[in-house]
């Protein structure tokens, strides 16, 4: 069984909404209560501006979804489409900014695999290309093991309201792409 990789495309937007629901419904599971996981979707998602700016990837697995995340050059540290309080769509300078990891999420039939750390191993290589020296993430509680082992440190643990008053942990992580 071999993982493959691709650009996604508008076509795959239906998968990979599919996947996300998923994914936070089970992976969360250990971090989070109940009424946390539902009103974790309001500030978790898809923003299909990392699809038109051709930095968001797909991973299949004999021709099925089990993995997708990017990378952006955006302000937007983390959020869908529908969470228009953390979008801001201006470009970020690479001399000065962290590029930003963005949207990733893993089959919960498909965990500990790899693909994680293969969606981020193309998003930093991809920042990399694009002259970005660091690159910065909003990581889940559930997410965060997987982006220390990969080198990545917390900068600060923030609380983040979604669908009301329900507050949602999450890591702000950074790492450096210089070796």
């Amino acid at each position: 069984m071999t993982l493959t990789h691709r650009i996604a495309s508008d076509t795959d937007i239906p998968a990979i909404r599919a996947l996300m629901a998923r994914s936070i419904d089970s992976l969360q599971r250990d971090f989070l209560n109940q009424d946390q996981i539902a009103a974790s979707r309001s500030i978790m998602g898809l923003d299909t501006q990392l699809i038109a700016d051709q930095s968001y990837f797909v991973v299949e697995l004999d021709g099925r979804l089990v993995g997708c995340g990017g990378w952006s050059q955006r302000s937007t540290l983390f959020g869908g489409d529908h969470s228009t309080d953390q979008r801001n769509p201006s470009l970020l300078n690479p001399a000065r900014d962290a590029a930003r990891v963005r949207a990733m999420f893993t089959d919960p039939d498909r965990k500990r695999m790899g693909i994680g750390r293969l969606i981020l191993a193309l998003s930093e290589a991809a920042a990399r290309d694009h002259g970005f020296e660091k690159v910065e993430l909003m990581a889940t509680l559930a997410g965060e093991p997987l982006y220390q082992a990969c080198g990545y440190t917390k900068i600060e643990r923030v609380e983040v309201a979604a669908s009301g008053d329900i507050l949602i942990p999450l890591i702000r992580m950074r790492k450096s792409l210089i070796a």
